[in-house]
């Protein structure tokens, strides 16, 4: 081959190549575009509750979902939805379709207040079968019960557990079952509110705060690799040192009326967004 067949040789190629690169982009492209835009039709749609509506400035429900990745026909648990439902009035209709959402809730064991939560989730779904009767509900007690069929789930979600789940020992737990219930490379989704570097965890878990760090860490030794942080979520008004921790802040508000402006101009927590994937 002379010079000139090679530079025609290397042109081809290189034409070869990025053509098949332009085609793979047309291909995948649309498919999240699409997917974005159905997430978007359902965060603007009249049936959310006011109440939730008024959290998204804080939660940023549709970057959320498509920094985890969520598609129309996966199959995603969230744990604790609740009967608020924030994530539930998204989740469930645009999987509703090809794909499934399960609601990993409350068991028979739960302190009386979280059963009458969870009775009015379930009167919630009877009461909107056009949004919700493909809902499946099972239970959730940190490790007790099977929250999804062994393998089966593409993503679990959880939202604000974690603190809950360190404080009461129940960590460990949890992560297996969230371990049992994911495919191989299935995500784990997970959003607390953000503790501070200079403090040990132990100093900050009566207050609601995880150190990011540490969050990392206990769920990487669980079985799982982190693949991804965003600071969607981040709040740097957030001092994290409120006299009833991160509940003197939105929407908890523990003060009452006592210095609630204040607190209403901080916002909601500073919170971290991880991606860990099912090694």
């Amino acid at each position: 081959m002379n010079s000139g067949q090679r530079k025609t040789y290397v042109k081809t190629g290189s034409l070869l190549l990025a053509t098949l690169v332009s085609m793979l982009a047309c291909a995948y492209a649309p498919t999240r575009v699409q997917e974005t835009a159905g997430l978007a039709r359902l965060v603007a749609a009249p049936h959310r509750s006011a109440g939730n509506v008024a959290r998204d400035a804080y939660r940023h429900p549709l970057e959320v979902l498509g920094f985890f990745g969520i598609r129309d026909d996966s199959t995603v648990v969230e744990i604790l939805p609740g009967s608020s439902g924030y994530y539930l009035e998204i989740l469930a209709p645009h999987l509703k379709g090809k794909g499934l959402y399960i609601a990993a809730n409350r068991d028979a064991a739960a302190p009386p207040q979280y059963l009458a939560d969870h009775r009015k989730l379930l009167a919630r779904l009877k009461a909107e079968p056009a949004l919700y009767e493909k809902v499946l509900v099972t239970q959730f007690n940190a490790g007790l019960h099977e929250i999804a069929a062994a393998g089966s789930a593409d993503f679990v979600l959880t939202f604000r557990n974690l603190h809950n789940w360190i404080a009461r020992e129940e960590l460990d737990g949890a992560l297996r079952a969230f371990h049992r219930a994911l495919k191989p490379g299935g995500v784990l989704g997970v959003v607390d509110h953000r503790g501070r570097n200079d403090l040990p965890q132990e100093a900050q878990t009566k207050s609601g705060y995880v150190r990011q760090d540490v969050a990392v860490a206990l769920i990487e030794k669980a079985g799982f690799r982190l693949a991804g942080a965003s600071e969607v979520n981040a709040n740097p008004a957030d001092s994290k040192d409120h006299p009833a921790g991160v509940w003197t802040l939105p929407p908890s508000y523990r003060l009452k009326d006592k210095d609630r402006a204040k607190y209403a101009m901080i916002g909601e927590s500073d919170r971290f967004t991880l991606k860990f994937v099912k090694q």
